[in-house]
């Protein structure tokens, strides 16, 4: 059979099926129906793509992002940066320390007019949302990634509360994706109003003010609870830029800004168009609360320092510290008046020096001029600088801040001067004594001087070392530096005690008497203050008196090496060279170093250290640390009661028998150096030592006369009587009860034994004589003779000392 050279071959037959008409499919037909599938499957599969990519790239930056956040059950124990708060022993609030101004409040404290103005213009949502506004950060993302990086605002409320709590202040897409994780963790395990809460105590509103309490009670001076409407809208409209709608700095903006805050109410239906159009048209009414000046600004930076040893600056300023103070309130006040008003004094003693700074002649107007002292508020009995403004005949019209001053001739009348065109012109910086009286809308005063001179003042509790009144200086707005603890100045007939102890403590007695005569030293002789001499005199007597020629004497006998050693076993730390005009006060020493040495006296020869502070507490009230007294013994009981018996010498007929008014029992002894560059008085009762230095920076001379008798007996007069307030009936240790002070009061009825023309009231105590003091050309060699100067350098010294 023949093969066809052309095979037509045919398809094969389906006899399973018997469907011979399914033929092969056309190639050039399209195949609709697959490739509609196959178009409508390739957008699903590149939707799940990408929706895994995200998901990849979110779960990718959720594990890069929040690996290092914290975690937010912490912040159930979070407690915002609050103020260290200072109290005095009684529990009177002293002062504070913080670097960030925050009051902390709860929910109910913010009213809701505030919590409306702040919800409309920076988180219209916050009561539905989430954590997060998906809109607002999309939009925001959109805006970085247009704007290279630089991150929108499209926060929510929480999302803010979470940068301010955890992260920080850059703006980045990751730290926006840290909020926006934070925002959401804080809103599941918060409510809104804790939410709210904490942001409300957190948030910043420019010139150091954290929280809307505290901005409150600094731009209105009142609580945020009587917060107006206008003045609501003014603070919620600060979180946005503290610094760009200040209203101290900007006003404009600040105004601006609080009216944006008033229309959104408004469009959310929060208030009515008559309330935003009646608020629209008021001014800021800012009230800025000037702060009280603190009452005891020295002493609290000593509490500062010691705390910042004890815990370090950040837990100091931020943890919000409860600080139980060695300090009396009473006593302090007491302290910074007498200060002041013993210092005006001796200004007024000295006459008008008429050397007030003049700001015209600096090339400042007198409008634009600010003092320090104005800082802080200013109230009846302060002594303030003022700039003078007016200049008529019979009044001087001046200016404190905003304040108006009116002075009339019996505010100057002490001066001398009748009229005041005659003592000040327009530009000049007076020192005004404020009154009571106002005139009109000006306040009152005298006319006082500041002519540089400083005080300084510390008292402490005997029994335990508690400071309990610090004053460190004239005005802490012009100089923080402390003159009780920092100045080391020289200590005149202050010195003597550590002399009289020395020589107690080796046998002598306070009946034992001394020649106050002439003699020389190696070329160097001693004067008496008075350039006379009394004689034969018992140690009491050179004491009450200050005489210099016994103080060498007694020296000279018992060394002043031994002077010198009990003088640091007193604790002074000071460097004293070993001569003999040491024993007048020729030694640097600080107040207050001089005024733990005295209370050894009162504490039968145990000194303790002074403190300021008695215990530190957490915001839990758990103590953290308390001070212990830190004790050391000086002397014997026997020689400290013999010393205090002596020294109530000085104050019953001696240089501060001033002090006697008192009608209590005091002791103690006064100090001036012969240039009169330094005045002390250094005095105690059973319970208390207080100290008292009067001089100036640039150790000028105070003038003549003006001891510490003078000068700052006066002063300490003042504390001191505060301080015996309800102390009747207590009186010093003694072991015997047969008193020096009235033998030696009883004596100086006599004449004086070689006297040289000395009256009644002057004389030895002779009722027990002994072998005089022998002048030291006729002591017996020793191992070591008490070091004396050349002439040229004696003489030196001799001219500065008592």
């Amino acid at each position: 059979m023949a093969v066809s050279p052309n095979p037509i071959s045919e398809p094969p037959r389906d006899h399973t099926l018997g469907r011979s008409h399914l033929l092969p499919p056309d190639p050039s037909e399209k195949p609709f129906r697959n490739n509609r599938h196959k178009l409508a499957g390739r957008p699903a599969l590149i939707l799940l793509l990408v929706l895994s990519a995200v998901a990849g790239t979110l779960a990718g930056l959720t594990l890069v992002y929040s690996s290092d956040l914290p975690q937010i059950h912490d912040l159930e124990r979070y407690r915002p940066s609050t103020t260290t708060q200072l109290y005095d022993r009684k529990g009177r609030g002293v002062g504070s320390f913080a670097l960030e101004r925050r009051v902390v409040v709860n929910y109910p404290d913010f009213p809701p007019v505030l919590r409306q103005a702040v919800i409309s213009i920076e988180d219209k949502n916050f009561e539905s949302h989430g954590g997060i506004n998906v809109f607002r950060i999309v939009g925001a993302l959109w805006h970085d990634l247009r704007s290279h990086g630089r991150a929108q605002g499209g926060s929510t409320l929480t999302m803010q509360l979470a940068k301010n709590l955890f992260l920080s202040s850059e703006r980045t897409f990751g730290r926006k994706f840290q909020e926006a994780f934070l925002a959401i963790q804080i809103e599941r395990s918060f409510t809104k109003e804790q939410i709210f809460t904490l942001y409300g105590n957190q948030i910043y509103l420019g010139s150091g003010q954290y929280g809307f309490e505290a901005a409150s009670e600094y731009y209105f001076s009142k609580k945020a609870k009587d917060l107006t409407l206008t003045e609501a809208a003014l603070l919620a409209g600060l979180p946005k830029g503290p610094s760009a709608y200040s209203p101290i700095l900007n006003p404009e903006k600040a105004l601006t800004r609080r009216n944006l805050v008033l229309s959104e109410m408004e469009g959310d239906g929060k208030i009515t168009h008559e309330q935003a159009e009646a608020a629209r048209q008021s001014p800021l009414g800012l009230n800025i609360a000037q702060p009280e000046g603190a009452v005891a600004p020295w002493f609290q930076e000593e509490v500062r320092q010691e705390l910042e040893k004890q815990f370090g600056a950040e837990q100091v300023h931020e943890a919000g510290l409860r600080v139980d103070t060695t300090l009396d309130l009473d006593l302090q006040e007491t302290a910074n008046k007498a200060v002041d008003d013993g210092l005006a004094a001796y200004e007024r003693r000295h006459g008008w020096k008429n050397k007030q700074p003049n700001v015209l002649a600096t090339g400042t107007s007198i409008e634009d001029y600010k003092h320090p002292d104005w800082v802080t508020q200013a109230h009846p009995g302060d002594y303030v600088h003022a700039v003078v403004t007016r200049v008529l005949p019979m009044e001087i019209h001046a200016r404190m801040g905003a304040k108006e001053i009116l002075l009339e001739p019996a505010d100057w009348q002490w001066t001398g001067q009748r009229y005041a065109d005659a003592l000040v012109k327009p530009g000049d910086v007076i020192y005004v004594h404020l009154t009571d009286g106002k005139e009109a809308q000006e306040l009152r005063g005298t006319l006082e001087q500041d002519t540089g001179a400083q005080g300084a003042l510390m008292a402490i509790d005997n029994a335990n070392g508690d400071v309990l009144a610090m004053v460190g200086g004239r005005d802490y707005a012009l100089s923080q530096f402390n003159r009780a603890t920092q100045a080391e100045r020289q200590t005149g007939s202050s010195f003597k005690p550590y002399v009289y102890t020395t020589a107690i403590e080796n046998g002598s007695r306070p009946d034992d008497l001394v020649l106050d005569t002439p003699v020389s030293f190696g070329g160097w002789t001693p004067h008496n203050y008075e350039n006379d001499y009394m004689g034969a005199i018992t140690l009491t007597t050179a004491l009450a008196h200050s005489r210099n020629i016994p103080a060498v004497k007694l020296a000279a006998q018992v060394g002043i090496h031994k002077v010198i050693d009990m003088t640091h076993r007193f604790g002074v730390t000071s460097n004293i060279p070993a001569y003999l005009p040491i024993a007048l006060g020729a030694a640097e020493i600080t107040l207050e170093e001089q005024v733990a040495s005295y209370s050894v006296f009162p504490n039968d020869g145990v000194r303790v250290a002074p403190r300021v502070v008695r215990k530190v507490s957490n915001a839990d009230g758990i103590t953290l640390w308390e001070q212990p007294a830190a004790i050391q013994e000086v002397v014997s009981a026997k020689t400290a009661r013999t010393m205090v018996k002596m020294l109530q010498a000085v104050t019953a007929y001696g240089t501060g028998a001033a002090a006697s008014k008192l009608n209590h029992p005091v002791a103690g002894k006064t100090g001036t150096t012969s240039s009169y560059t330094d005045a002390w008085f250094l005095g105690f009762t059973p319970s208390i030592t207080c100290g008292v230095w009067v001089g100036f920076d640039s150790r000028e001379s105070l003038g003549e006369k003006e001891t510490g008798a003078q000068a700052a007996l006066p002063i300490w007069m003042t504390v001191m009587k505060q301080a015996i307030v309800g102390k009747d009936d207590e009186k010093f240790l003694s072991d015997d009860p047969r008193s020096t002070v009235d033998v030696a009061k009883a004596a100086t009825t006599q004449p004086a034994v070689g006297t040289a023309g000395q009256g009644a009231n002057t004389g030895a105590n002779v009722v027990k004589p002994v072998t005089p003091v022998k002048p030291a050309s006729a002591q017996p060699a020793t191992k070591k003779p008490p070091p004396v100067v050349s002439p040229a350098t004696a003489n030196k010294l001799d001219s500065i000392l008592n």
